[in-house]
């Protein structure tokens, strides 16, 4: 009898465990479907913050040198993606590592093409879009509740801070890094919490090294994940075991720093505007305006130029590390896990980005707090949950300021965007605040000239010389303006500035422009003596070789003129205009068979030109291919280049 009794009331006992573990499941089902259903609507707001820079076009700060104007880019064919792919990942752009980034604009010029800018921009917005994502999942990993890894996602979703990265093409780095480093901090943190499956770990290496190869920030995952052993374990941080467990990345990020910082030093960008102690106070400066653009995001400037000189704010902020250090300290002893982790988070991702250890040029710039920020919003996002568990009227006026907060912050980075239309609103932005400094005017003035807009691109180039008259591409920019126009007054200035140019510095490019400048005025011996001074400086100087081909040319001297386009080809062999005109003077020297390969080759490389078409016609005709020679002609028609109608109308009329 007992024993029946115990047995029914094991049985009520399990149905009663079952029935807890299916309302457990239902709960997180509900929850799950709510975290899902609010990142969603969290994407959409910031996806709407952000979605002025799908107007934008492109500016001439660094989007020509990332892909605008790199070959490795602008060369692409049906033939050589693997090759470029090869070379993306095997060289450096302007002195950085970040293949993967570069390797995405490839993908988007051959998808795309360079002319419609909207894709490249929506493509950084998705990515910062998964960013917020990962940013919401581990906040609520970490411990944070709904309504705080809800204000943690937004926080790092519209924040304006986070605007460079994302409305800024060639900032592509930024979000495609931060999305990589993100996944792979979410799925460490899942394997903390859940044990570490196979995939976990595939996907934590992958990640990873993906990350790695989008920009060198990426090096400082491992300390990151340190600081989550800390956080979830309670433990002393830096344990022997937690480091040899992290071998495998700390060596990555070895490799990748080390190979990172040569790349700097060979391009010169880690060049010491400041040194010694003064970098200490620049990048103790630094910390401080990081800390309070976190809270107040003020004058926000795509530059930030270096002081000409560091006034009294410099070494007062040293201040800002003691504090820093003394509140590490005291998280640390006290065993205040939060706070040493948002702090500790947020040094070890800025920290090689204050300019102290001179790791390229950015003087204050918004994009080094992408992922360093959320260290500091997750303070922000555990100090409201904390004050509204233990205050509970306070409830709706927490709230109530979270969210004007966040209306704020997304209505400036709304606004902000737009400054990244186009070079000439992003440079007339920064002088505002910076009308000191010579390199807004300069690129400024290099929109207005690419532009058509003379007068104020003379303008500008015109500040630069009164800010900096011992600075030389100043006068070279302005000549190029005067070397423009035909009238003899205008060239005889751009001589001058030519003239004023090379007297401060002897550049390759400077003597080549004079030599063509004494080109148009007629003086063509005067011309080529300089361009034999320029090819003696800089025999590698391809526009050397194109100056001296227009110069035979005019002189009837194909000859010549065809072995300076093998110069040129020998060092741009992707320049299509360049193989037709050695296919046109093979074709004048008598040389049809040459002429038909380069000009073929000229078409590989680009199908669009007409005239190629016309060239390839006359020869095909020449060397009796009628058949090729019409469909070349039907050809160039189409693409609207109707060229001698004599020649075209026998080729045509043709047997």
């Amino acid at each position: 009898m007992g024993s029946k009794k115990k047995r029914k009331e094991e049985k009520r006992k399990l149905k009663k465990a079952l029935a807890q573990k299916q309302l457990v499941k239902k709960e997180k089902e509900k929850d799950r479907g709510k975290n899902l259903l609010t990142i969603l609507v969290i994407l959409v707001f910031t996806f709407a913050a952000f979605s002025p820079s799908l107007n934008n076009g492109y500016v001439n700060w660094d989007d020509d040198k990332n892909f605008a104007e790199n070959e490795h880019i602008t060369t692409l064919t049906k033939d050589n993606f693997w090759k470029n792919t090869k070379l993306i990942f095997t060289t450096d752009v302007i002195g950085g590592y970040n293949p993967l980034t570069i390797w995405t604009f490839l993908l988007e010029h051959k998808i795309f093409g360079l002319d419609k800018p909207f894709y490249w921009h929506l493509n950084n917005i998705l990515l910062h879009l998964v960013c917020t994502f990962f940013v919401f999942w581990i906040g609520l990993r970490l411990g944070l509740g709904y309504l705080g890894a809800v204000f943690l996602a937004l926080l790092f979703g519209v924040h304006p801070m986070r605007v460079e990265s994302v409305a800024w093409v060639t900032e592509r780095k930024d979000v495609l890094y931060g999305s990589f480093y993100l996944a792979a901090l979410f799925y460490y943190i899942k394997g903390k919490q859940d044990g570490f499956k196979k995939k976990y770990i595939a996907i934590i290496a992958i990640c990873f090294i993906l990350s790695l190869f989008s920009k060198i920030q990426a090096v400082i995952l491992p300390i990151s994940m340190i600081l989550v052993d800390y956080y979830l374990s309670k433990e002393k941080i830096f344990k022997i075991k937690q480091i040899l467990t992290k071998a495998p990345y700390l060596l990555a990020s070895f490799a990748f720093g080390v190979y990172g910082i040569l790349m700097l030093k060979d391009e010169g960008s880690t060049e010491q505007v400041y040194s010694g102690i003064s970098r200490i106070f620049i990048g103790a400066y630094t910390l401080i305006v990081y800390y309070v653009k976190a809270i107040i995001p003020y004058e926000l400037s795509p530059l930030y130029p270096y002081p000409s000189s560091l006034d009294w704010r410099f070494p007062v902020s040293s201040i800002s590390f003691i504090i820093t250090g003394g509140l590490l300290f005291y998280a640390y002893k006290k065993k205040k896990h939060v706070l040493f982790f948002g702090l500790g988070f947020f040094i070890a991702n800025v920290i090689l980005l204050l300019q102290i250890f001179g790791a390229g040029q950015g003087f204050l710039a918004d994009r080094f707090t992408y992922i360093s920020y959320i260290g500091l919003f997750f303070l922000m996002a555990f100090g409201i949950e904390h004050i509204i568990k233990k205050k509970a009227s306070l409830k709706p006026i927490v709230l109530g300021l979270s969210g004007l907060v966040i209306f704020i912050y997304s209505y400036m980075t709304f606004q902000q965007n737009k400054i990244w239309k186009d070079s000439g609103t992003l440079w007339t932005h920064v002088l505002k605040y910076y009308d000191h400094s010579t390199l807004p005017w300069g690129n400024r003035a290099n929109f207005y000239r690419d532009n058509g807009m003379t007068a104020q691109a003379l303008h500008d180039y015109s500040q630069v010389i009164r800010l900096n008259p011992k600075a030389s591409e100043p006068y070279n920019s302005r000549a190029r303006l005067y070397f423009n126009f035909s009238q003899r007054d205008s060239l005889l200035k751009a001589l001058f500035n030519y003239n004023k140019a090379i007297e401060l510095k002897q550049d390759v490019e400077y003597i080549v422009n004079r030599g063509a400048t004494y080109a148009k005025l007629g003086d063509l011996n005067k011309a080529l003596e300089n361009l034999n001074q320029a090819e003696q400086i800089d025999p590698t100087f391809s526009n050397i070789y194109l100056n001296k081909s227009v110069i035979y040319n005019n002189l009837n001297d194909p000859q010549n003129a065809l072995v300076n386009i093998n110069k040129y080809i020998n060092l741009k062999q992707y320049n299509a205009d360049m193989w037709y005109e050695k296919g046109r003077l093979h074709y004048i020297l008598g040389q049809p068979q040459e002429g038909l390969k380069a000009c073929n080759r000229a078409i590989s490389i680009r199908q669009d030109k007409g005239v190629y078409y016309f060239e390839r016609a006359k020869i095909n005709y020449s060397l009796k291919n009628i058949a090729q020679a019409k469909a070349d002609m039907q050809n160039s028609a189409r693409l609207g280049y109707q060229g001698d109608a004599n020649i075209r109308n026998t080729i045509l009329n043709s047997n």
